[in-house]
């Protein structure tokens, strides 16, 4: 009693407000259980998010590749893989999931099998070397973002039904700020060194992240979760290709889908980002810089935009969306035209920690605008819809940015710029919800 006491006291202070049981749109069980399944999936996510920031496949995976022998042409498979690997096959997985009324344990499952699959490549560095340990790298990480797409189509619907819509943005916002200010703290640490970090240092931290991906599976599975709707749940390709007719019948969810296309232009530039100033000088510690500056980014943001998505979700794709699209503007810009002095390096790694603070606003309105605009079956279908077309389409633009790049990199911030500029006005057209 004395613990249920404390976490609603916590909530409340979160929640900011007197009355902490504030709920419009779940049962009143479920409300009742709001405060711990707050912090259970804020403890959750948390972990899993340290994670992902240990094994970025835009820095550390990359590092990985080429310091076991690798041949450094698999470390430009690792960002395709990851992301689209675990968004093409939601429409299956959304229509696998539909059939259960209870969806906590997939993602469990998927967190579980993300963290063996980490603690596998952290086995591959310590065991094997050269084109063996890239490929197992690489088969791992195919294995982990599949699994990634358990855990994107269940958090969505066990979240609505966990947690009241007012209060879904600062669950979302506090975990990114817990897990960027843990992972900040870390990054001063690898990054202390003046030499190359050792196979055994690789393998710790491939470790580290898997534990933290396998108690967050733990964690999430005590999560007091009540019966949903689970129509739907019969062949789950029949049930998949239905689903995509949203995109057909549903105005304002095909509207959302553009507009959502569109924002990932804030993802796509930040490597152009590195490029950029990698060309222009040959900085100590640069990539630690680069790191060190994401992970603040969303230390410090990331709460105040789940506080702005309580309040409008849109607004928040609008303004993150815009900041991204400034900054790839001026970025490009100042790279194809701006002067070449000694100093002038150093306003990427800047240009970066906005971009990754526009990008997390971008996030977390999406999220939250996902999750707000339907309700039972319809929340998972969105999710699984728009995540496969996502995934097809990163794939698609990320070969044309590609293609571009011959050109400059600055010239592939620069149409990525016009991009979000244009998912900004998208934005600014869709419905309140």
């Amino acid at each position: 009693m004395a613990k249920q006491d404390l976490l609603e006291r916590l909530y409340a202070q979160v929640a900011n407000e007197e009355d902490a049981r504030t709920c419009k749109d779940i049962s009143d069980a479920a409300c009742r259980e709001v405060p711990g399944n707050f912090f259970r999936i804020i403890s959750a996510n948390t972990l899993t998010k340290i994670g992902d920031l240990l094994i970025n496949p835009k820095t550390v995976l990359a590092w990985l590749i080429t310091a076991v022998g690798a041949p450094s042409s698999l470390a430009a498979l690792l960002v395709p893989i990851r992301e689209s690997g675990s968004l093409i096959p939601q429409l299956m997985i959304g229509a696998m999931v539909r059939r259960y009324p209870v969806r906590k344990g997939f993602w469990a499952l998927g967190a579980a099998l993300q963290g063996l699959a980490v603690l596998g490549m952290a086995a591959a560095v310590w065991m094997l070397e050269g084109m063996q340990a890239g490929l197992m790298i690489v088969g791992l990480l195919i294995l982990f973002s599949i699994s990634r797409g358990f855990c994107s189509v269940a958090m969505k619907d066990v979240q609505g039904k966990c947690i009241p819509k007012s209060r879904r943005g600062r669950l979302t916002g506090l975990s990114a700020t817990l897990s960027g200010a843990i992972t900040f703290a870390l990054s001063l640490v690898i990054f202390r060194g003046d030499s190359d970090p050792t196979m055994a240092f690789y393998s710790a931290l491939l470790t580290a992240a898997g534990v933290a991906w396998l108690i967050a599976a733990v964690v999430f599975f005590t999560v007091d979760e009540f019966p949903g709707a689970s129509e739907g749940g019969n062949n789950a390709f029949k049930e998949a290709v239905a689903s995509l007719g949203l995109l057909k019948n549903d105005a304002p969810f095909r509207r959302f889908v553009i507009t959502r296309a569109l924002l990932m232009a804030s993802s796509l530039a930040s490597p152009f980002l590195v490029l950029v100033a990698q060309a222009q000088a040959s900085l100590p510690l640069l990539l630690g810089s680069f790191v060190l500056a994401s992970s603040l980014a969303s230390a410090v943001s990331a709460t105040v935009w789940g506080y702005m998505a309580d309040t409008s979700s849109r607004n928040v794709m609008v303004r993150g969306g815009g900041l991204a699209a400034l900054v790839c503007l001026l970025a490009g810009g100042l790279a194809a035209w701006g002067p070449q002095t000694d100093w002038f390096h150093w306003l990427y790694p800047l240009a970066f920690f906005v971009l990754a603070i526009a990008h997390a606003g971008v996030r977390i309105g999406r999220k939250t605008y996902m999750v707000d605009m339907a309700g039972g079956n319809k929340r998972t279908d969105y999710t699984a819809v728009s995540n496969t077309v996502i995934g097809f389409l990163l794939l698609a633009v990320g070969g044309i940015s590609a293609g571009v790049a011959m050109l400059g990199n600055d010239w592939a911030l620069l149409v990525l710029g016009m991009m979000g500029a244009t998912g900004v006005v998208s934005a600014r057209l869709l419905k309140e919800v």
